[in-house]
């Protein structure tokens, strides 16, 4: 819970009482490497901040293929801020062994109904992790497979080793073995 409280304090102020307050609103869940923490076609009304582990957001295309959209790592939170009495169109699944920090919806929303300022610092959050998102992805519009990859390795530093190169070469639109020749090249 620490952790999480840390993160939060770099967003904004919070007293004893506030602390005390969400500490009390959370649940620690464990997922198990592969496991799912929401699939396609469910309600997604929780809000994680991911304490260990990695999480990648998945969905499959009108040929089947699984495409991997995007990947979280620790101190970050994953929440769908909109839509959220619609079903989920992805997928949320654990690439590693995962221990998350839970909050259903409606103590999420308590937390925004009791804490002054709370709105102001999730906007925040999610105003940062929606610029990393979009730096993350511009470079893949763009660019060749491998200054696609070394766009990867540098934003991503920490999931290089931990993360099966399947899923990157999912990540970055290319073939595995591309990916494996790229990888080659470079080191």
């Amino acid at each position: 819970m620490g952790k999480f409280i840390e993160y939060l304090l770099q967003f904004g102020n919070l007293n004893k009482q506030q602390i005390e307050l969400i500490t009390n609103k959370a649940t620690e869940m464990k997922l198990a490497k592969d496991e799912y923490f929401t699939e396609a076609g469910k309600i997604f009304n929780q809000v994680a901040f991911i304490l260990e582990g990695i999480l990648r957001i998945c969905y499959y295309n009108n040929k089947g293929e699984e495409i991997t959209k995007y990947f979280s790592d620790e101190n970050h939170l994953l929440a769908n801020p909109y839509n959220i009495h619609e079903p989920m169109t992805e997928y949320i699944q654990a690439v590693t062994d995962c221990k998350l920090l839970v909050f259903s919806r409606k103590d999420w929303d308590e937390l925004s109904n009791t804490i002054v300022g709370w709105d102001s610092m999730v906007n925040k959050i999610f105003q940062k992790a929606l610029m990393e998102k979009m730096d993350r992805r511009s470079s893949l519009v763009s660019e060749d497979a491998t200054t696609r990859y070394l766009a990867f390795l540098e934003n991503f530093p920490t999931l290089a080793n931990r993360v099966p190169l399947s899923y990157i070469a999912s990540y970055l639109g290319i073939t595995p073995s591309s990916l494996s020749r790229i990888r080659k090249n470079i080191h």
